[in-house]
């Protein structure tokens, strides 16, 4: 969670929603890292969950990571969410829960969903504090 939480503080640094995730493999060898890049690359897919799916993925030369981990630094929106059963994780491990946009814990709960066709093991809450305090540093900065 350490290195998810550093891409979160540069994301910050770029102007983004600090937002870092990681994926490791099934080895424990850090295989894709990424932070936000909405703004910068003029893309709302570019969430740090499908920036660093699709880094994974290009490396494995697989839409699949099977036994693969992905820690995020916040509870992944629907989208991340889809795409994360979407690429068969196996772990998604986060930190802070996120009441207004999240979609595992909160919201939609997408691994819950009929059509859900891979539900990876979730586990929250690593971290949390980090993360919230980085979210509301960036928000206040945003507003003051």
């Amino acid at each position: 969670m350490a290195v998810a939480l550093a891409e979160a503080r540069a994301a910050a640094r770029r102007g983004e929603v600090p937002v870092g995730a990681v994926v490791v493999s099934p080895a424990g060898e850090i295989v894709a890292r990424a932070g936000n890049r909405t703004r910068e690359l003029h893309d709302p897919t570019a969430h740090a969950e499908i920036l660093a799916l699709r880094t994974a993925c290009a490396a494995a030369g697989s839409e699949r990571l099977p036994g693969h981990a992905l820690f995020v630094t916040l509870e992944p929106c629907p989208m991340c969410a889809a795409a994360i059963s979407n690429a068969r994780i196996a772990r998604l491990i986060y930190g802070a829960a996120d009441p207004k946009s999240g979609g595992v814990a909160q919201g939609p709960r997408i691994f819950t969903h009929p059509q859900c066709h891979h539900v990876p093991e979730v586990f929250d809450g690593f971290s949390a504090a980090q993360s919230e305090d980085l979210l509301r540093a960036f928000f206040a900065q945003r507003r003051g």
